[in-house]
């Protein structure tokens, strides 16, 4: 019997997300990519104690609209209502640029733990929890403070980083379209972080602009087989 992946909205999709649920989000560093509606049903559902691994920590609504005008909403919703306890990522904020964003005010009063990641690294570790891999030597991070507290090894006489696996119970991603079984077609540089986050997670939630019957997708332009994707929602912008 096949399993109805579409939800009727952004609510119910996100409604059984617990309290200390570590969460993927899509996105790169913009407007782009992010899974907007998702990251808005999952500041109203209320989920606390969150780890939240995503490339950028969020610039929140005020300093978006420097970006795009009338702004829009991102992940800094969730910093801004205490959600998140930890944040693992590549690009905390825009570079010291007025306002302070929710994490960096979070941050600088102690009150949420963060791990930065180089950014290529971000996108491997997460690879690895994909694929099931046990972690990978990189050289990105020696001699700095990414590498406190990690394995090192001398490979041809340089040193390397040891770097974990990331994964997630959860994974928010934002695609252009799925059909209904799941599978996923991107819009240009949206792909970025979305593709490889539905792999690393236990429950992989897709905001998408259209629902197509399967069949209708060009097999040749889905990036993301439906056997990754868990729940599907149609929401247009």
């Amino acid at each position: 019997m096949a399993v109805n992946k579409l939800f009727p909205n952004a609510d119910k999709a996100v409604s059984d997300v617990f309290d200390g649920a570590t969460i993927m989000i899509g996105g790169f560093g913009s407007y782009g990519g992010l899974p907007i509606n998702l990251i808005v049903a999952l500041a109203k559902q209320g989920a606390n104690d969150l780890t939240v691994i995503a490339n950028m920590g969020g610039v929140g609504l005020e300093l978006s609209s420097r970006i795009k005008p009338g702004g829009y909403q991102d992940h800094g919703i969730l910093f801004k209502n205490g959600q998140v306890k930890k944040f693992i990522g590549s690009v905390p904020a825009l570079g010291g640029m007025p306002p302070t964003s929710p994490l960096e005010k979070l941050y600088n009063e102690g009150k949420v733990e963060m791990e930065t990641v180089p950014q290529g690294t971000l996108a491997e570790r997460i690879r690895c929890g994909a694929g099931g891999l046990g972690g990978f030597y990189t050289r990105a991070g020696v001699g700095t403070v990414v590498a406190k507290g990690k394995e090192t090894k001398i490979i041809n006489g340089k040193e390397y980083i040891f770097e974990l696996p990331l994964y997630a119970d959860f994974a928010l991603i934002k695609a252009h379209k799925a059909d209904t079984l799941g599978n996923l077609v991107y819009r240009k540089t949206a792909r970025c972080f979305n593709p490889v986050m539905a792999m690393a997670a236990k429950t992989t939630i897709v905001e998408v602009d259209e629902v197509v019957p399967v069949g209708q997708l060009d097999p040749e332009a889905i990036i993301t087989p439906h056997v990754y994707v868990h729940r599907i929602v149609e929401a247009r912008r």
